[in-house]
């Protein structure tokens, strides 16, 4: 699977988790201030908020990190999918 496909199969997920993909630009801002990518809450809304400039391979890597801390067992995942977000899940126990 292309990272591309990856990409839009984990965009879905984060939506049928309730959560909004957005794609911004977070170069340093002229105070200085770095800005990373990362799920928030805004006006009750989960949102992910991806910086538009980063590789699509580290764009996968964040959201699928992000989606493997989430509940996502109860909704259908591509297996490839799965695979992927299943190899950021960290160890329950710890």
């Amino acid at each position: 699977m292309k990272p591309e496909q990856i990409y839009q199969n984990l965009k879905e997920v984060a939506e049928k988790l309730s959560i909004v993909v957005l794609e911004q630009n977070l170069r340093k801002t002229s105070a200085g201030i770095k800005v990373k990518s990362g799920l928030c809450r805004v006006k009750g809304q989960n949102r992910f908020v991806m910086d538009k400039h980063i590789s699509i391979h580290e764009k996968n890597e964040l959201l699928a990190y992000c989606l493997s801390q989430l509940p996502h067992e109860g909704i259908y995942v591509i297996p490839a999918v799965r695979t992927i977000i299943k190899k950021f899940t960290r160890d329950k126990k710890q």
